[in-house]
């Protein structure tokens, strides 16, 4: 295949390159960032990009809607595969680049209709807003009409050049980051895939409730299994369907006032917890014009700063991790199979055809249902009317599927933003993904609120969405959204402090359901633990916060593990060493360090001892961080420790036992990977963050030249996260969700507030900013980031000026 041989080539001109070979063939493919550029007669006046020493844009233009076009054309000059991807995945057309590899994420993706609710919620959104979207949207055509030298690599393997930007490409792309917060349907699939295998007081158990709260009273899931799960091959949706929102994803924030800082101004931070990609998900950029400025984190592919400040307040966002999703098992009208059973009588199913291209192969035509619930995507895989009973299909319904999606007026809004009031009004247009918003401003004011629409669920709603429920019966549908004005909010608490991790952010009081899936606490805990041993606080002790990796789970975890006395396993000359180095460990993840491996390890082999035989075949793709589970089981919580017991042979087994067995089990398998020496082992080589690069992680002689790749600390519950995935036996020790972005901003002078993210400014791999970023920060150092003319113009890279013809 021609791409094979292109590909062949790239490697060797990449080896070449990487050997001091010809600095000119590198630059063909680099953007220009010095000098002049015609482009037509759509911009208003002037447009000037200039990239400061750490290559961060700075646009200056004469208009909102013309900065907008700055930072497209930018975003296309830095960021064009990183784009183009990304706006395949939204509108299901990966197959038409990678062949069949991608089609069943293509089908699912085209029965959701991503794009086709981006171009619908284009129509809702504010004329300001679907100009400055169209604005965006000429710039990257600007750049790709005006570029003179080659597309960067990727364009030239997969011989593909880009269509024009549109924004409903943007908006597709915000929908999918609201997918990637989201996943509350993995746990309901998981919650019925249960029901076969343990009672509704283990499935309580398995899912304990949020500490200090009391469990969710569900259903009787035995009941429920009988009454719908009939309908179902669960085991079979368990292989297909995604499993539960990992730990570890979703963001920290926090927020003082000036009582508690050395400037008498608030403090923020923030740091979201996402995917690690190569290119880094965030791109930054200060954007100024008459009409106002912001300056911080932008998404290649959408307008505008997502997080950042605008000179007077500064956000930061978390995510809340709301239950905005269920599934509705479907009963097909036996009369007639064109219609479905609702609560009035029969209804006609929706279709829609979708015609998905292959790279190499022949096209594959889908037929899409919609329910009044929303699409069936029990369609979506081959065989998968196999895995329902006839007569049944499976719906979903998600607040970003509403055709009303106004998300993008509020984001886009933040710019001109000035005090509380103002913010609050703005965000009232959030629709989804819920987020846990932090404020501040230059008046000293601070505040948070919740924005985004949450189903209410009636009272009588028994499953409260945390099962698939029966689509037929009236009192599993949503019963409207909670008013804004009684989403979770504080301004200027009293404490004068505002900490959100995903934990819970309401009081038992709150009238709504929001979710049963708050994180855990550790993180949240942790960051109020360490704001309080200060009496005031400053950016510099905000960094050493940000960069916190002592880890409170395996404070709580450790101890019970330590308590067992390892007997009669004398496999591991090593083990008794061991045992000893972890009794003097303190829980720091340090990546110098072997004692957070030899934990991990441990701790991964335990839960697999304990779990895998109770859960059978929803052991692997259930298989992650349980650690309250676990807590509860080693210390005999209302009995649990008979999760203890083996449920092939009916034998009571000890915990004690299991503990001391994942030991061994744990040392067997440290030194098959990474040696016999202990004193050799590095948590920091276990848990390189790797920043994966589609597609070429996946291929083995080009990934070193494409992927992102430093060693980390931290874990799950680190403030400083870094996740890795225990289901994963070829790299369970892999940091694969951390800090995306690190931001702090300083309210009494925003200028000096300090940020990095995880790659570079680049997403072309022959650029000299392509990861120049990942040591920093892995070491938790930072930029400054300052919308001054003076500051950013020192040491400039280029400057490049955009003008009408």
């Amino acid at each position: 295949m021609r791409w094979i041989f292109r590909l062949v080539v790239l490697l060797f001109v990449l080896l070449g390159l990487a050997a001091g070979g010809s600095y000119v063939v590198a630059r063909l493919s680099l953007p220009v960032v010095n000098g002049e550029v015609k482009v037509g007669q759509i911009l208003s006046g002037p447009v000037e990009i200039l990239r400061d020493r750490n290559a961060v844009a700075h646009i200056r233009a004469s208009s909102r809607n013309d900065a907008a076009f700055g930072l497209g054309y930018a975003h296309a000059q830095d960021r064009l595969w990183q784009m183009e991807v990304q706006r395949r995945i939204a509108a299901g057309r990966l197959a038409e680049l990678f062949g069949a590899a991608a089609l069943n994420t293509d089908k699912f993706i085209r029965t959701l209709g991503i794009r086709r609710k981006a171009v619908t919620a284009f129509a809702h959104l504010k004329p300001e807003t679907q100009t400055t979207l169209q604005a965006y949207a000429d710039g990257v055509n600007a750049f790709l009409a005006s570029r003179n030298g080659p597309l960067p690599p990727e364009f030239l393997i997969f011989d593909v050049t880009p269509e024009p930007w549109t924004p409903a490409d943007s908006l597709g792309w915000l929908k999918m980051m609201a997918w990637d917060l989201g996943g509350n349907w993995g746990r309901e699939l998981a919650t019925l895939g249960l029901a076969k295998r343990l009672t509704k007081q283990q499935i309580e158990e398995f899912y304990p409730p949020y500490p200090g709260d009391g469990p969710v009273a569900l259903a009787d899931m035995t009941d429920l299994y009988r009454q719908v799960a009939a309908a179902v091959d669960v085991e079979r949706l368990l292989e297909i369907l995604p499993p539960e929102r990992p730990e570890g994803i979703g963001s920290n924030n926090w927020v003082i006032n000036g009582k508690r800082t050395v400037t008498g101004q608030p403090l923020l931070a923030n740091d979201p917890h996402l995917g690690l990609a190569t290119p880094a998900l965030w791109y930054f950029a200060h954007m100024a014009s008459p009409a106002g400025a912001a300056i911080g984190a932008t998404l290649p592919g959408v307008p505008g700063v997502v997080l950042g400040h605008n000179g007077r307040i500064a956000w930061g966002f978390t995510n809340t991790g709301p239950d905005t999703q269920d599934l509705y098992i479907e009963k097909i009208d036996p009369a007639d199979t064109t219609q479905y059973v609702t609560p009035e009588g029969s209804a006609a199913f929706v279709t829609r055809q979708e015609t998905i291209k292959q790279r190499s192969g022949e096209d594959v035509v889908i037929t899409v249902r919609e329910t009044r619930h929303g699409p069936v995507i029990s369609d979506v895989h081959d065989g998968a009317r196999q895995q329902l009973e006839a007569g049944y299909v499976l719906a979903f319904a998600w607040t970003a599927l509403l055709d009303e999606d106004t998300t993008a007026d509020a984001l886009l809004g933040l710019d001109s933003v000035t005090d509380w009031n103002g913010f609050n009004d703005n965000l009232r247009r959030f629709v989804s993904p819920q987020q846990n918003i932090v404020y501040a401003d230059r008046e000293g004011n601070i505040g948070f609120v919740a924005p985004g629409l949450i189903p209410i669920r009636r009272a009588d709603n028994d499953l409260k969405g945390l099962a698939p429920a029966p689509g037929w019966d009236a009192r599993y549908d949503w019963n409207g959204f909670i008013p804004f004005d009684q989403l979770p909010r504080s301004y200027n608490p009293p404490p004068g402090t505002i900490v959100t991790a995903n934990n819970k952010i309401v009081p038992d009081s709150y009238p709504h359901f929001i979710t049963a899936d708050w994180a855990e606490p550790y993180r949240a805990r942790r960051i109020e633990q360490l704001l309080k041993e200060r009496n005031v606080h400053s950016v510099e002790s905000f960094k050493q916060l940000q960069g916190d990796i002592m880890s409170p789970m395996v404070g709580e975890i450790l101890p019970l593990l330590l308590a067992v006395p390892p007997k009669n396993l004398p496999r591991n000359s090593e083990l008794p060493g061991s045992h000893g180095l972890m009794a003097s460990w303190d829980g720091n993840m340090s990546v110098n360090r072997a004692e957070p491996l030899i934990f991990q390890a441990w701790y991964r082999e335990l839960t697999r001892l304990i779990l895998a035989d109770e859960l059978g075949d929803a052991f692997q793709p259930l298989w992650r961080f349980r650690p309250i589970l676990i807590k509860n089981i080693l210390t005999n919580q209302n009995g649990q420790s008979r999760w203890c017991a083996n449920q092939a042979t009916g034998a009571t087994t000890p915990c004690s036992e299991l503990v001391a067995e994942a030991l061994d089990r744990a040392l067997d398998d440290l030194k098959v990977r990474y040696g016999s020496d202990m004193a050799r082992w590095r948590w920091g080589e276990a848990h390189s963050a790797r920043g994966t690069h589609r597609p070429f992680s996946n291929i083995a002689m080009l990934r070193r030249f494409f992927e992102v790749s430093v060693p980390t600390g931290g874990d799950a519950f680190t403030v400083n996260v870094g996740r890795n995935d225990l289901a994963n036996d070829k790299d369970p020790f892999g940091n694969r969700h951390a800090a995306s972005l690190r931001a702090i901003y300083d309210l009494a002078d925003l200028n000096r507030s300090q940020f990095m993210h995880s790659t570079g400014q680049s997403g072309h791999v022959l650029s000299r900013h392509y990861r120049d970023y990942a040591t920093p920060w892995a070491a938790v150092e930072y930029i400054p980031m300052s919308m001054r003319p003076a500051d950013f113009e020192t040491g400039a890279l280029g400057r490049l000026r955009l003008t009408a013809r």
